[in-house]
């Protein structure tokens, strides 16, 4: 099962001017890519008059490189997406995004000025956002007999399982999500309730 980690709670923004460059910073979560995706594509669409939309994204555990990306969006190689995801890579968090806008003052800042200034947004906006611990979560299907109902219902807040359908049929299935942490421990105490006689199995985990 995945391991519990940090997350941006919502989405979080600073802005900053460098040289009369104006720099907004806006991040947030990304459980998906195509939730990082949609992230930037809304801020770009917010600033759609900006000189540059520049991004990076982790979306895993802290520091996981499976799934990231970055992008310049038109500052010299290098000077923007890359800082930005070197941060992220090293923040704490996971399934994070973050956009760093622009707005061209007029001074140019050269490759290290950029670089101070596209990093220095996101480690602004990170040291003042709010986390919150992901739980990673199963779906877990669980045939009983008619005998072991009520046993099985009261239960089931010992694992924080909620039920999100039910079978009444020859026998009793209940389709629960809960969170993975719990499964194994679940699976010992239904074999005990129902003397080895119920039948689970883990469809799914987030």
């Amino acid at each position: 099962m995945k391991q519990e980690y940090p997350i941006p709670a919502a989405e979080h923004r600073v802005d900053e001017k460098i040289r009369r460059s104006h720099f907004i910073t806006t991040v947030g979560p990304a459980g998906t890519v195509e939730d990082a995706r949609a992230f930037i594509k809304k801020v770009r669409a917010e600033f759609d008059t900006a000189n540059h939309n520049c991004w990076a994204y982790v979306v895993g555990p802290p520091g996981s490189t499976g799934h990231a990306g970055m992008s310049d969006d038109g500052e010299p190689h290098g000077t923007a997406g890359r800082p930005m995801l070197t941060v992220l890579l090293h923040c704490g968090a996971g399934d994070i995004v973050a956009v760093v806008t622009r707005f061209f003052g007029g001074v140019k800042l050269g490759k290290g000025g950029l670089v101070r200034a596209y990093s220095g947004g996101v480690k602004s906006a990170l040291a003042s956002l709010p986390l919150i611990e992901k739980m990673p979560m199963a779906r877990v299907e669980a045939v009983i007999g008619y005998s072991e109902v009520t046993l099985f219902q009261r239960m089931l807040p010992e694992f924080s399982a909620e039920v999100e359908d039910s079978d009444f049929a020859v026998a009793v299935t209940y389709r629960l999500q809960m969170p993975s942490k719990h499964v194994d421990t679940f699976k010992v105490r239904l074999a005990d309730l129902t003397n080895g006689q119920a039948k689970v199995v883990v469809h799914q985990a987030d």
